[in-house]
Parts: C-alpha cells; structure tokens; sequence
C-alpha cells in the first residue's frame, strides 16, 4: 500500500476573524491545490488553542507532492504559523474531505519514530471499544505521522470527531480495554498539545 501525503497548516489571516481567509482559500488557493491534483481534507476554526483570525487547514494527495505543492499557493494571502508534512498511517483510508459537523480535536504527539508502528497498533485496538459505547459519540478521524522519519524523533497527529464538547469529556472515561491501550500509547510518547476546532462546511 501506497500511503497518502497530507499536510497540516495552522494559518493566520490579516484581519480580526477567520471568515476574510477562508474567502481567500476558497477563491485563490484550493483552485490551485486541485489543478495540481491536491484536496482540501478539511478546513477548521478554533475553540481553543486557535485564534479567532486562524485556521486549521489539512490537504491530501496520492502523488510525492512536497511542501512547495501545499504552501507556494498561499504566498501572499495567509501567514502560516505551522507547516507539518505528513503521511496517513490506519486512517483516513483516502483523502476524501470531512464532511460530519461537530467538534475535532487534533493532538500532536512527540515520540521517537522507531515507535510508531507500535502507537498505531496500539491506537487501532484501543477504537474498537473507544467507537463502541453508548455514552458518547467519537471517530478517529485520522492518525498520522510524518512523512521524513530519518530523525530519531518527531511528531504524530491524531484528528478525532465528537459530536460535541460533552462526548469529549465524557470519552476522558472510556471502557477498560481502550484506557489500557490509550495508556500504553501515552508511555510511548514524549509530550502532547492539542486544538479543539469545529469544521467548517
């Protein structure tokens, strides 16, 4: 299997709110991304951790695209505070964008990168109770990690989907067999930060 390459962005528009550069990614900058065969994965703004003139963006290809591909489009529209390439690991299966409203959190791990086979094993087990549960709504969206692992360490991004602020909290609490391997993942990694944000349509 040929894994995907996406890239995360954490972008910051001129103006007081988001809605000014989300008009100028729609107009200048996804046009240029599909004629170069790249899709918009998503678009987000935040409800922490992001300020309310920045977005999150994600874009996927099937190609060997690098950061040139994703960035050289934004010259000029958006200042971009953060520029990650990555590549997708047990999900997403395709690029295919987000569709489902409701709340995403993104997480980004620091682990060595000789682990993350084992943080994926790890992450695919834990959801097949972490989805199952009668409590609270939650779907890993996506794991990722980066695409250039010649270093001993770097990052790893997990995009998860609640249907709202109290499923997130509740899911703080999941069944026995997801906390034992959330736990195990959690001794593996170095620190962690995460963005809570909302999809935009």
């Amino acid at each position: 299997m040929v894994n995907d390459t996406y890239c995360f962005l954490h972008l910051r528009g001129e103006d007081r709110n988001w809605q000014p550069l989300k008009e100028t990614l729609d107009g200048h900058v996804v046009p240029r991304w599909k004629d170069a065969g790249i899709a918009p994965w998503g678009i987000w703004y935040g409800l922490f951790g992001v300020a309310s003139n920045e977005l999150i963006v994600m874009a996927g290809t099937e190609s060997h695209a690098g950061l040139d591909d994703f960035t050289a489009p934004l010259a000029g529209f958006a200042d971009i505070q953060r520029c990650e390439l990555l590549t997708d690991t047990v999900r997403p299966v395709d690029t295919r964008p987000r569709t489902q409203p409701g709340l995403y959190v993104f997480r980004f791990f620091e682990v060595l990168h000789e682990d993350v086979e084992e943080i994926v094993r790890l992450s695919q087990e834990a959801w097949k109770s972490f989805e199952n549960v009668e409590d609270y709504r939650a779907e890993p969206q996506g794991l990722f990690c980066q695409r250039d692992r010649t270093e001993e360490s770097g990052r790893m991004l997990l995009v998860t989907w609640y249907d709202g602020l109290a499923s997130w909290q509740t899911s703080r609490l999941p069944p026995d067999s997801a906390r034992d391997n959330f736990r195990r993942r959690h001794n593996l990694t170095r620190s962690t930060v995460a963005m809570a944000t909302r999809l935009i349509s």
